[in-house]
């Protein structure tokens, strides 16, 4: 479960797989935001730019909350990619048959916390 307290995103239904998201994830989970945007900036991966999208919505959030807040003192507390609901679709192959196509969706939560 996302934690309770910090200053939370989320994004839900996202047309990637949670697997692939995963990846990038674990790349800047725990780390300083400043750090983790730069890091996210650099990547070619689709996961990285929906993660950083999430995450600076995550930083709008507290710094809107807490005015006394600066980017430096943000750090990614939690950083979780949940499978969503797959969408089944048929692929028709030869001979009259039929495969079927998973269209994966995932969840993002982030939470960011002040570096004490």
């Amino acid at each position: 479960m996302v934690e309770k307290t910090g200053y939370r995103a989320h994004a839900r239904y996202l047309r990637i797989s949670a697997s692939k998201v995963r990846r990038v994830a674990d790349i800047v989970r725990r780390r300083p935001y400043t750090e983790a945007v730069a890091i996210l900036d650099t990547l070619p991966h689709k996961g990285a730019r929906l993660l950083r999208k999430v995450i600076k919505s995550a930083a709008a959030n507290a710094l809107y909350t807490n005015k006394k807040l600066d980017e430096e003192m943000l750090y990614i507390k939690e950083l979780q990619v949940n499978e969503g609901p797959t969408m089944k679709r048929v692929w028709p192959r030869a001979r009259g048959r039929a495969d079927r196509l998973l269209k994966r969706t995932c969840h993002i939560f982030v939470v960011l916390d002040e570096i004490h």
